[in-house]
């Protein structure tokens, strides 16, 4: 018996899906696993190994305001730089809002939101928000005592706000922990940045290194593909970092390790007849200022000619020394290219440049282009002609992330599936372009208190729908501290409904529209 669920939107068709297992090109449908949170660190993955960082909650692209204890205002960088720094401000927002470089456990460089950064390079005395690179009149020491702070210059003299709002460095005293023009509070308005930069530079490179060896060995494992391969897993999709193209010694702050771990990988997986996917996960300048890009300070300067052209050379190293191996499956050239800060024509052109560099060392491997993040339509590049052959275009489907989600119930969510993921997957299909990837997807939601059996038919709809991508889909992620993020949790768990090649009671459904509206029949096996 089917479930008839009804829908207040009209399609001009039916269409009927069902899960298959073969791709148009003959290809066994990708059932893969991503490796987050391994070689490219996301704290919110394993948040202890930042457990040890002195000054923790002051890592870079830390944001912060600073209130003079005495005058009651807070210090602005009127127009978000180029000019004299005030303490004038009522109310702290964007011009009065400085993103840290960490120098040191104790040093600092402050970074006005228009990218200057502040300086103690005048001859006045006066604190000037105008360095466009920070050196040493730029770092300054910070010394903490619970919510308040005192600022020094490195050459001595103190930072201190004047009775006519000004910044200045010409306190010379040491100051005291009571209300003086030199006593600041510190207001931390976000610190959510956890990625390689934030835990190799907060740590130090020797401690960085202790930290990242030892998670390396011990967070994957030749166990984790032997059970990836028992539990009808096919392939990994392994997000990488660019600084691996310079390993052992890639450039400061970054920690070597990362090509040899990528070097097992491709070793176990031929040992348990899986196949990897190298996703860039992080390419230079950071590509979308997320800490998984690899991200400062959550700039994002990827587009620049630059970076565009180191990013190239990373692809070139990584098909090189991969190419012919009988393990990869493919390369994703760009993570998550952010769609408000990378153009499309930019962004285009490095995929076509990118593609042609690998078929320059494989004729077979597929190209992974992933999609825009953000106010962004996948079909953009379905229509940009990249590439003649194996070319696969990753999309990443969260009910995350966005308002809506948050208010909507269990069932809203599994609909959501059926009635938006499923069209736009058909629709892409029609276009008879590349081969369709869901490269990131989750079994996690923003319903409170759902119910197992909630959590299996929300994991069955996705699986049952996703089995229609081209080329396959790829679980975020296989270990993770929040469980049901967890590939492996979630299958010891029953909480996903997969095993082997076959989908655990998963049915077809069918998409029926009459005059009135549209219908969803779900027919259970």
């Amino acid at each position: 018996m089917g479930v008839l669920i009804g829908c207040g939107f009209v399609l001009l068709s039916w269409v009927l899906f069902s899960p298959c297992l073969c791709s148009a090109d003959g290809l066994s449908k990708v059932r893969a696993v991503n490796l987050g949170g391994w070689l490219v660190v996301e704290g919110w993955i394993k948040p202890s190994l930042f457990d040890g960082i002195p000054n923790g909650d002051m890592l870079d692209g830390t944001q912060v305001q600073l209130r003079s204890v005495v005058l009651n205002k807070y210090v602005s960088a009127a127009n978000g730089g180029g000019s004299n720094v005030t303490v004038d401000r009522d109310v702290a927002s964007t011009w009065e809002t400085f993103r840290l470089w960490r120098v040191s456990e104790n040093e600092f460089q402050l970074r006005c939101v228009g990218g200057e950064f502040l300086t103690s390079n005048s001859e006045d005395g006066f604190i000037l928000a105008t360095a466009s690179e920070p050196l040493s009149t730029e770092t300054f020491y910070i010394d903490r005592n619970d919510g308040r702070v005192h600022i020094k210059l490195l050459n001595g003299g103190y930072v201190q706000a004047t009775n006519d709002h000004l910044l200045m460095s010409t306190y010379q005293f040491q100051p005291g922990w009571d209300n003086n023009l030199a006593t600041f509070e510190l207001v931390i308005v976000a610190n959510n940045l956890h990625g390689d930069y934030q835990l190799a530079n907060g740590y130090g490179h020797e401690k960085a290194k202790i930290v990242l060896e030892e998670h390396r060995t011990s967070f994957i494992t030749a166990s984790d593909f032997d059970f990836l391969s028992r539990h009808g897993i096919n392939t990994v999709r392994i997000p990488v970092g660019w600084w691996i193209a310079q390993d052992p010694y890639p450039p400061s702050p970054f920690v070597g390790g990362s090509l040899a771990a990528l070097d097992l990988a491709f070793s176990w997986a031929q040992s348990y007849g899986l196949k990897c996917i190298i996703d860039l996960h992080a390419a230079p300048g950071s590509q979308n200022g997320m800490e998984h890009s690899a991200s400062r300070d959550g700039s994002v300067d990827w587009p620049l000619p630059e970076y565009v052209s180191q990013t190239l050379e990373v692809i070139d190293f990584l098909a090189a020394r991969y190419g012919g191996h009988p393990s990869l499956l493919g390369i994703e050239l760009l993570n998550e290219p952010s769609a408000a800060t990378v153009p499309l024509d930019v962004l285009v052109s490095y995929y076509m440049r990118g593609y042609q560099i690998v078929r320059n060392h494989s004729s077979t491997a597929y190209v992974v282009l992933c999609q825009r993040i953000g106010n962004a339509d996948p079909i953009e590049l379905f229509q940009a002609g990249i590439g003649l052959s194996n070319v696969v275009v990753d999309l990443h489907y969260y009910n995350l992330f966005d308002p809506y989600f948050a208010s909507i119930n269990s069932t809203q969510n599994i609909e959501f599936i059926y009635k938006m993921r499923a069209p736009q997957l058909q629709a892409l299909k029609d276009i008879n372009g590349p081969l369709i990837f869901i490269g990131e997807w989750v079994n996690e939601w923003d319903v409170q208190n759902a119910s197992q059996y909630e959590y299996q038919k929300f994991g069955r709809a996705q699986l049952d729908v996703y089995a229609n991508a081209t080329f396959g889909w790829s679980y975020w992620t296989l270990k993770n501290d929040r469980m049901h993020w967890d590939f492996e949790w979630n299958i010891r768990n029953k909480y996903l409904l997969f095993s082997g090649s076959s989908l655990l009671r998963s049915p077809s459904f069918l998409l029926l529209t009459f005059g009135w509206g549209t219908y969803l029949i779900i027919m259970p096996r």
